[in-house]
């Protein structure tokens, strides 16, 4: 069957918005203060999403990637040391590694919940590991019990990449609640979106006062005489978007649970076309908001593969190919990279190999819909998986 003989489903469109975000952009635009050393919308955001992630502080940055390198910086990642990353991941995990001179470490990820292998990890610590950076791969929590004991048993620092992660538990706890720092993005695919934009949580004042400083230029937020009290950047947010992700928050948690609701459904469909393997999940992992909707097919093979893909968008589905091995992206490269070769890192992470060939996710705007739409997916993938 052809993409133009079934009606393509109307899914929900995505960023989603109300008078809720008109209404704070006209209160950020009549405060009269547009940055944050003068406005309220920044602050109060920050306080909001730290109560709602169950941190200490949270502090809101130009981006996700902004937010990694910030919370690796204050935590001493820098030239000498190492930070273990998962090789299945968006680029951003190693490159916020390697803008600040450090050297980004590929490890394998499990193949069912695809987050850090825990064994993998463990043998990739060095005297030179400084951090270990989980990826919370589609809004399910890595494995962050094993994680929390082999960053006290090593001396070493977690860095949560919480991208995906926006309202995820891990046994009844929230990000924030988890113990170590936590990155979000807030790019305009994200759960809760300002077009772009990011946020660092932490579990004490001290590691937040340090970051503020870093993302103002080294300047403390009462300064009047230019005094940089240590080396830094200008990662503020504006007052614009901190409005408009106030009001994306407010509607996040409706949200999580419908998707919740839609991927448990979704997940049992595809179990059972023939060839599909579903994203696995850790029972420990009590609340997924599922960022993507992603499975695997097996034995497809990455030209195959991407050709699915193409068939399902012509069909309607908003389907993409999953993350390039990092180790496989010209850039990972240039800077900060290991010594070793792309053939010696790809022998070490089979999981992560298999992953990049067969690997397809599906944007969270399809698990926003009704029964019906997650019929279509389940519809729609097993037509195309036919005729591939």
């Amino acid at each position: 069957m052809s993409g133009t003989e079934r009606p393509a489903p109307e899914f929900p469109a995505w960023p989603q918005y109300d008078d809720t975000e008109r209404a704070g952009l006209v209160r950020a635009l009549e405060q009269g203060q547009w940055w944050r050393m003068g406005g309220e919308e920044v602050v109060s955001f920050e306080r909001e999403f730290a109560e709602y992630h169950g941190a200490e502080r949270a502090l809101a940055v130009t981006n996700g990637t902004h937010a990694l390198e910030l919370a690796l910086q204050v935590l001493g990642v820098g030239p000498g040391t190492e930070v273990i990353v998962p090789a299945f991941t968006f680029i951003s995990s190693s490159q916020s590694v390697q803008r600040l001179g450090a050297t980004a470490v590929p490890v394998d990820v499990n193949l069912d919940t695809y987050c850090l292998d825990i064994e993998a990890t463990a043998a990739a610590l060095t005297p030179r590991t400084r951090a270990v950076m989980p990826v919370h791969m589609a809004g399910h929590i890595a494995d962050m019990d094993a994680l929390a004991k082999l960053s006290a048993d090593a001396g070493i620092a977690v860095v949560q990449d919480a991208a995906h992660a926006h309202g995820a538990q891990w046994r009844g706890q929230r990000v924030g609640e988890l113990g170590s720092v936590a990155a979000f993005s807030f790019q305009n695919g994200k759960l809760m979106t300002a077009g772009e934009g990011g946020a660092v949580t932490f579990p004490d004042s001290a590691l937040y006062d340090e970051a503020f400083l870093r993302h103002s230029c080294g300047r403390p937020p009462t300064d009047r005489r230019y005094y940089h009290r240590t080396s830094g950047s200008n990662f503020r947010l504006n007052e614009f978007s901190a409005s408009v992700l106030r009001a994306q928050l407010a509607r996040l948690d409706a949200q999580v649970e419908r998707r919740e609701e839609r991927s448990r459904l979704l997940r049992s469909l595809l179990e059972q076309i023939p060839g599909v393997v579903p994203q696995g999940r850790d029972e420990r992992a009590d609340r997924v908001p599922h960022y993507m909707a992603m499975f695997r097919v097996p034995g497809l093979g990455e030209e195959r593969r991407n050709a699915l893909v193409d068939d399902l968008i012509a069909r309607g589905l908003p389907a993409f190919v999953v993350f390039r091995a990092i180790y496989r992206s010209d850039g990972f490269w240039q800077t900060g990279a290991p010594d070793t070769t792309v053939d010696r890192l790809a022998a070490a992470c089979p999981n992560t190999e298999a992953l990049t060939v067969d690997g397809i996710w599906l944007h969270h705007r399809t698990l926003l819909g009704t029964e019906q739409h997650v019929h279509d997916i389940a519809e729609i993938l097993s037509d195309a998986l036919a005729a591939a």
